[in-house]
């Protein structure tokens, strides 16, 4: 398998420009409030020809619906907003590296770019794990930036984590202690 760094791009190969900061700022203000409902905090918007169209934030559990990542919510809204399953000439900015749903249904909703803030080494099918957005065979063929607010998308997820393992922690510890 080749290095996923090779196919990841960083970010300093990429000048960000100030809208696309900003779009990006956007999805973090939604991963947020995935975190403030106990969600895993990832969020993402689209943007067509300039303007956020369709917002989304990670809802799995309060929804009690595997699908309900932020992209998904977001594609969902932004293809109402255009009353069309296919969002050519749109751009999704998603905090976390999309998993393997999420990027199948970008290249079905044909998206012209996918930018995302950081790397998900576990599960990331745009170049981490897999990248099907690289595969000859299939028939669109979306562009993927990644590294924009890196840092501050995996800061957010790293003190999601530790909170709920200091939660985790004190649960086992109240339950070993008898109350």
């Amino acid at each position: 398998m080749s290095d996923p760094a090779a196919v990841v791009p960083p970010a300093m190969l990429h000048e960000w420009t100030e809208a696309q900061t900003g779009f990006m700022h956007a999805a973090l203000a939604e991963a947020a409030k995935a975190q403030a409902l106990g969600e895993v905090p990832v969020g993402a918007v689209v943007v067509h020809q300039g303007r956020i169209i369709g917002a989304g934030h990670n809802q799995p559990i309060t929804r009690h619906d595997p699908s309900a990542h932020a992209e998904m919510l977001a594609l969902r809204a932004a293809a109402a907003t255009l009353e069309n399953y296919r969002l050519p000439g749109c751009e999704l900015y998603v905090t976390l590296e999309p998993c393997l749903m999420c990027s199948g249904v970008m290249m079905h909703a044909r998206l012209a770019r996918v930018v995302f803030a950081t790397n998900d080494p576990k599960t990331g099918c745009a170049g981490s794990v897999i990248n099907p957005f690289m595969d000859p065979r299939l028939n669109h063929h979306t562009e993927v930036l990644g590294g924009l607010l890196a840092q501050e998308a995996a800061a957010q997820l790293k003190a999601f984590f530790a909170e709920r393992r200091r939660q985790q922690k004190a649960a086992r510890d109240a339950r070993a202690a008898g109350g």
